[in-house]
């Protein structure tokens, strides 16, 4: 199957769904005491629980579509995602934004199970990377409008007005759901019949490496992301001038990273079908690992507002190579197989790695130097991924040789 349509229209939805989540990334560090908050802890605690959640329940999602249409679960997802951010206006406290963060979780393993799904059945081996990369960029526009439009509106009408608008905003991703997504049950792809049992073919030490980098990739990434607004807000003040212009921290936040979800629809996709070509997708990751290295090193001083300003277009860059990659990698070694194993269980790490980034991070941010200390050990994560993969690499020319 090599129909394209599926993938854009889920990758559309997943956007939609994104709005409000995106939104508490910038905002939520800042104005957590509007929703009800008492501590700095619980907002990295309410950041992270619902990828926390998702890790026991993403093999029964990957279970579940085996039993339901891609349709049903995406109408669930869809469903149970509007009201979530509907409860965002609605809901004070740390308990009930639990509760809210938890059902946003069920929402997204959803979501995200069923992309994977619908870009390696729409795929084949020639434009994987590439549908890969279109699928990541075009459901991050959906950030886009979270950060950038949250960001802004946030400090002038409040976390409720904006909350309530983007959960009726999120309602219509029901409508393409129904026109266009298939009511059949997701099918397994057959892998290359090899020898050993079935458990011996799809644990390899391929799929194994993949996971272990995906948890910590996605670790790096929240890392990022959780922490733009409270980098900016200890740094450079509450009110920065850019350009002439008064902006809040959480404002500035929403506008950096949305400026990455503007290059990502075309940034990933070209990342993405370069990766397709002769010289295959390591290369490129491996340069994606040292630019990301690189870039964490630079981010946690305190430079001069602009050239700062740089490095944090220059990390997302990285980061949008580094996700349509490892995301393509993944997909690749999948394909040859287990679909449905391999991609319920990458699923799985980065979402545990994606959890793991705020907390953590907000862990470290209560002690003296506590950011700088974090984007440092970051760095060296990445560095430490560079050289495992790329002695794994020389190890398999030798081989080969």
């Amino acid at each position: 199957m090599n129909d394209k349509k599926p993938v854009y229209v889920v990758a559309f939805v997943t956007a939609i769904c994104l709005l409000g989540d995106s939104m508490l990334y910038i905002v939520l560090p800042v104005y957590w005491r509007e929703v009800g908050l008492q501590s700095l802890w619980e907002v990295g605690i309410l950041l992270s629980i619902n990828r926390f959640v998702r890790l026991p329940l993403n093999p029964l999602i990957g279970w579940l579509y085996k039993k339901m249409s891609l349709r049903t679960g995406l109408f669930i997802a869809v469903l149970i995602g509007a009201l979530t951010t509907v409860g965002y206006g609605v809901f004070k406290g740390f308990i009930a934004w639990l509760i809210l963060r938890g059902l946003w979780g069920i929402a997204w393993s959803f979501l995200r199970m069923g992309g994977y799904f619908t870009v390696i059945h729409s795929s084949h081996d020639g434009n994987r990377g590439q549908l890969m990369g279109s699928y990541n960029g075009i459901f991050r526009l959906g950030s886009l409008a979270g950060m950038l439009v949250g960001g802004i509106l946030v400090p002038i009408v409040g976390m409720q007005n904006v909350s309530l608008g983007f959960g009726l905003i999120t309602f219509i991703g029901l409508v393409p759901i129904f026109l266009y997504i298939s009511n059949q049950q997701v099918t397994e792809v057959e892998a290359h019949p090899q020898e050993g049992t079935l458990q011996s073919r799809i644990w390899t030490k391929g799929v194994i490496q993949i996971l272990i980098c995906g948890l910590w990739i996605a670790l790096l990434q929240a890392v990022f992301s959780s922490t733009l607004s409270l980098l900016i807000d200890r740094h450079y003040s509450e009110s920065i001038s850019i350009f002439g212009l008064i902006m809040s921290s959480t404002a500035l936040a929403g506008i950096l990273q949305a400026i990455r979800w503007v290059w990502e629809p075309f940034l990933a996709t070209k990342v993405g079908q370069m990766s397709d070509g002769a010289k295959g997708r390591i290369p490129l990751f491996l340069l994606s690992l040292f630019c990301a290295a690189i870039g964490y090193f630079l981010i946690p001083w305190e430079l001069p507002i602009y050239i700062w300003m740089l490095i944090v277009l220059f990390v997302m860059v990285t980061g949008t190579a580094t996700n349509t990659l490892m995301d393509a990698l993944a997909a690749d070694i999948a394909k040859t197989t287990s679909v449905i194993a391999v991609m319920t269980t990458y699923s799985v790490v980065t979402d545990l790695g994606s959890a793991l980034g705020p907390m953590l991070s907000y862990w470290f941010v209560e002690l003296e130097h506590g950011l700088l200390l974090v984007y440092l050990v970051s760095a060296s994560i990445y560095l430490g991924i560079l050289l495992w993969y790329r002695s794994t690499r020389r190890l398999k020319r030798e081989m080969q040789e």
